[in-house]
């Protein structure tokens, strides 16, 4: 009876997120695993008109040796290497130019934070018409702005590039995000204790020392952090690539949008096991985060 009343109304209060939780998100990630070891690939067998079977893992196996969906990892890679390199280095730079004393820095963290208040369906309106490939005279946008500086040599055809455009659309991802990164870099800059500043300079240590020796290891857990959120955020990235492409350029295809292809065209088997490799990416490093942070979190 004491064991009812003193976890009964904790359970109570904590049932119907558990329930949510349990039935939207793991259940359904049961269902698309389901649904991925299926041979559900027309618009009969995904409304019920014609029968499906379980197929193993023959669509991982069709997908992974696809050259089209290499192609799409492969963009993915790119993408995601570019955007966190972006994000981190700008995102830290101006955490370190707004953590020494500046007049107007809450201007200046406005106008950084401002970027993440727009929608990625917004700012890649904007960005498509930025991005432009046209060259020469009739070029607009960045390379327009080129053209007029007298930097014709910079002109490119940005995210048309077959090999590399899709690191063009990572430009707008690192604008967007980099002021998130810098609010979190600031924030680990400030909480560093003050002492241990006037400490390492009365031991005489240079500038450059106390950042390397003292407030670099201390950001530690902060750009591990950042690294986890900004890598996980560039692998579900869609919504910014079809604002600024579209499904069909093969230039510009990653995993995301392979899914929403397959899905459009009631390929729900392929649609499926491409979530699942995307959940497994991902779990790939956030777990070991997880893991990390309890373990540091049961040290203490």
């Amino acid at each position: 009876m004491k064991t009812v009343k003193r976890w009964g109304p904790p359970l109570l209060l904590l049932a119907p997120s558990l329930l949510l939780v349990g039935v939207f998100v793991y259940g359904l990630i049961v269902v698309n695993l389901q649904t991925s070891l299926t041979d559900s690939h027309t618009a009969q067998q995904a409304t019920g008109q014609a029968p499906t079977a379980l197929v193993g893992a023959k669509n991982y196996l069709d997908l992974l040796g696809s050259p089209d969906f290499q192609h799409s990892l492969k963009n993915l890679l790119l993408y995601t290497a570019v955007f966190l390199v972006g994000t981190m280095v700008i995102g830290f730079v101006w955490a370190w130019l707004l953590e020494r004393p500046v007049r107007g820095e809450g201007f200046f963290r406005s106008v950084y934070l401002f970027p993440m208040a727009v929608s990625f369906i917004a700012s890649g309106v904007v960005w498509r018409w930025l991005l432009n490939s046209n060259e020469g005279e009739s070029a607009l946008g960045l390379n327009r702005l080129f053209q007029m500086v007298g930097l014709d040599f910079l002109q490119n055809p940005w995210w048309n590039n077959i090999s590399v455009g899709i690191a063009a659309i990572a430009i707008p991802a690192i604008w967007q995000l980099s002021g998130y990164v810098m609010a979190l870099f600031l924030a680990g800059f400030r909480g560093i204790p003050e002492e241990l500043r006037e400490a390492a300079r009365m031991d005489g240590a240079s500038e450059w020392q106390l950042y390397r020796h003292v407030l670099f290891p201390q950001l530690s857990p902060v750009a591990l952090s950042a690294l986890i959120i900004i890598g996980h955020m560039s692998l579900k990235a869609f919504d910014l690539i079809m604002s600024i492409s579209k499904p069909s350029n093969y230039q510009t295809k990653v995993p995301a949008v392979d899914m929403y292809v397959f899905k459009s065209s009631y390929d729900y088997a392929n649609a499926a096991a491409v979530g699942s490799i995307l959940l497994i990416i991902v779990a790939v490093l956030v777990v070991p985060y997880l893991i990390h942070t309890s373990r540091k979190d049961a040290g203490r």
